[in-house]
């Protein structure tokens, strides 16, 4: 190291500058940041989530306070205000903190409160979205995807194939508050390597559909936390071109819909009982790690959870070791759903298919179930919006 051109100092020409702190913008910036913060909120009694490392959590007396941290953006929040205001105090004296109130926005998440509970959306972020493709004034669709329509490598290539991996980008950022167009996203997301001009439409359709439902996002509102359910569904074979299932599942906590996922599984499957198993298995495995950040919320759950399945057969190798020939070939980490099973940590139930909830999140579905099923998601618009120039829906 030297001393920077024009700040030597001739009396000691071999000194240079002590870091005392360190600078915004380093790669080392962020973690002695956290460090720093985190070393505080345990010294003041908080404890870090197992599940969740940004998650911090304070407990005395019948009082608790949850701390949410993302790089210099706090979210906190506690049942008792006088223990509230003087964390908050102590917060103040320690950091060169400001106070924003109540919780109106967060990274680009809205919040508005009404009397019958909590809504989320992201109604700018997907504004934006529109305005920057010059299609704030597009005809809106009622699905984001065709019925029954699976894309494919087939096709000429995109013209302009970095708009298109932007669009699909920001589209993953809004899957936070609206599940209902996480299945037509993840298919899209696929082809970013090579994009294809039907790709380009495919996108294009998913933010037509979002034109007509702008206002809408995840309402929640107050429900005991009685225990958790689950939905697992798999579409066997759904990639044309890997000819690999596409997993699905949706968590509920109460009434409300906590996780959600739409993934393509990671080997081919050799009959429609093996995608579903792997998808109960990948489901089994949210389900834990939520259970572990409900602990950590000191949250309990009366009664065990209960995963939800369409295929029996799948239920049947969850609950059954003794089917060898048939899962001898599905890898042994997919069977630890089978322990969980047998220790009583959670428990398997068949739904029929018109009420496989998860059945959102593996394929393109009819308008009218595509519908049902978004309300099952507790997606609808905000108190505060009027929906103009969208699509009707009833169930809204």
């Amino acid at each position: 190291m030297e001393q920077p051109p024009g700040y030597a100092d001739p009396r000691f020409p071999t000194h240079v500058c002590r870091l005392k702190k360190a600078i915004y913008g380093l790669k080392q910036a962020p973690r002695a940041w956290f460090h720093r913060f985190s070393s505080f909120l345990l010294k003041v009694g908080f404890l870090c989530s197992y599940a969740d490392p940004s998650l911090f959590v304070f407990s005395r007396s019948g009082g608790i306070i949850y701390l949410l941290l993302y790089v210099d953006d706090i979210v906190v929040t506690s049942n008792n205000t006088v223990l509230l205001d003087a964390f908050i105090s102590q917060l103040h004296r320690e950091f060169a903190t400001k106070d924003l109130g109540s919780l109106h926005y967060f990274l680009g998440l809205e919040v508005h409160r009404t009397p019958a509970g909590l809504f989320l959306s992201q109604t700018k972020y997907a504004h934006d979205i529109l305005a920057r493709i010059n299609m704030l004034e597009c005809k809106p669709v009622a699905t984001p995807m065709v019925v029954s329509h699976h894309l494919s490598c087939d096709g000429d290539l995109c013209s302009d194939a970095t708009l298109y991996r932007s669009l699909v980008g920001a589209l993953q950022y809004l899957t936070i508050t609206r599940p209902d167009i996480s299945h037509a996203v993840t298919a899209v997301s696929q082809y970013m390597h090579a994009p294809t001009e039907l790709h380009l439409q495919a996108v294009k359709r998913i933010l037509r559909y979002v034109k007509g439902t702008l206002p809408y996002g995840l309402f929640f509102s107050p429900s005991p936390p009685t225990g958790l359910l689950a939905y697992s569904d798999a579409d066997w074979a759904g990639c044309p071109d890997t000819r690999r299932s596409i997993s699905g599942y949706c968590i509920y906590l109460g009434d409300n819909l906590i996780a959600w996922s739409s993934k393509k599984q990671p080997t081919v499957s050799r009959s429609s009982c093996e995608s579903e198993y792997r998808a109960l298995a990948v489901t089994a495995a949210e389900v834990l790690w939520v259970t572990t950040l409900l602990h950590d919320l000191k949250i309990p759950l009366k009664h065990r959870p209960i995963l939800l399945c369409d295929n029996k057969s799948a239920i049947f190798l969850s609950h059954n070791p003794v089917s060898h020939k048939r899962a001898k070939h599905i890898a042994v980490d997919y069977h630890f759903v089978r322990e969980q099973v047998a220790s009583g940590s959670l428990r398997t139930q068949f739904v029929p298919s018109h009420l496989q909830v998860a059945d959102l999140f593996t394929k393109s579905l009819s308008r009218s179930l595509f519908t049902f099923f978004r309300s099952k998601l507790r997606v609808r618009s905000s108190p505060t919006h009027s929906l103009r120039g969208g699509v009707k829906d009833t169930h809204s």
